[in-house]
């Protein structure tokens, strides 16, 4: 058994078993990874892969605890030379991240940049989706660092901490009847048709969940992952929208008749966290402390050292989050 080929049948498990696929993104031959795999099997005495003539069709039962193991050991060997690399240069090696839009547009930047300052020989490498994709990501290890609001269900597997808490705005184009209000009510937001977020991403459930214990519907006319795209429908006078405070832009923005909502809506936890058993390295552990300053090391050993998720966030009870 080859550590080569448990990477192929990772790979491939993880392309959609797409032989041709995985092959390109690693960079070798279609057939050299199918005869890698044939080997393994043969080894084995089992088939991880079933087949129609050339074409993998779908996992095997055993296949599926195969490449569960095959990632773990995968994982192993990539902390094995995260350890290394540690010791040789503790300023050198890679950071990879998944979030959202809005963590990327927004939250991120400024962070990035003194990190970047800091750690000049770290490449930083960020994805962007959903909360689920992003969870996949972690989970499996293709990712150090989840940063999220939503969907906290489906990090189950990673050690989520608590970054910071914000709220939303709503804004609207000049001119607009509730620019001229101190206060807005939810019921006459839901006068209006609203452009917002896609459900699932930056804090959405939120604000259904306001308007529902109001008994209201709100007209969701538009819906998009990127507030700037939402910000230009609002322009275009498709609808009232209901954004991030922290994406409004002062100078961007300036055509816009922003409304504070903090009072309409409960405020949002983003989180940042990483598979269990992963190894921090220092600048790991820096970037953490940038983008949470009340994450330290040590805080941050106390939440991978609590046995159960609900252990975990006893520890972040009493911590008072800045807000954004």
């Amino acid at each position: 058994m080859k550590l080569q080929q448990l990477r192929y049948v990772w790979e491939v498990a993880h392309h959609d078993l797409n032989v041709s696929a995985t092959a390109q993104s690693l960079f070798t031959s279609q057939p050299g990874i199918s005869k890698q795999i044939r080997l393994l099997e043969d080894e084995l005495g089992v088939e991880i892969f079933a087949r129609s003539g050339k074409h993998l069709t779908h996992i095997t039962p055993v296949g599926t605890e195969i490449i569960q193991m095959a990632g773990d050991v995968l994982r192993k060997v990539g902390d094995i030379r995260k350890l290394a690399q540690e010791y040789s240069n503790e300023k050198q090696g890679s950071l990879r991240i998944a979030t959202t839009h809005t963590q990327a547009r927004y939250a991120l930047p400024q962070v990035i940049k003194g990190f970047r300052a800091e750690f000049p020989d770290v490449s930083l490498h960020m994805n962007q989706g959903t909360p689920a994709q992003i969870a996949e990501l972690a989970a499996t290890g293709t990712v150090d660092f989840a940063i999220a609001t939503e969907g906290m269900d489906l990090f189950q597997d990673l050690v989520m901490m608590p970054c910071y808490r914000w709220n939303r705005s709503v804004v609207v184009p000049e001119g607009h009847p509730l620019a001229g209000r101190e206060r807005i009510t939810l019921m006459e937001v839901a006068q209006y048709p609203i452009v917002t977020y896609v459900f699932g991403f930056t804090g959405r459930s939120r604000l259904d969940e306001a308007f529902s214990r109001e008994g209201l519907t709100p007209n969701v006319v538009f819906t998009a992952t990127d507030t700037d795209v939402i910000k230009t429908y609002v322009r275009l006078g498709l609808g009232v929208g209901i954004i991030a405070t922290m994406a409004v832009d002062p100078v961007q923005d300036k055509d816009l008749v922003v409304l504070p909502a903090d009072h309409l809506f409960e405020s949002s936890i983003t989180h940042i966290g990483f598979r269990k058993g992963t190894f921090l390295r220092k600048f790991m552990y820096d970037f953490i402390r940038r983008f949470a300053p009340h994450l330290t090391r040590d805080k941050v050993n106390e939440a991978v050292a609590a046995p159960t998720r609900a252990e975990r966030n006893q520890i972040f009870e009493q911590v008072d989050l800045p807000s954004r």
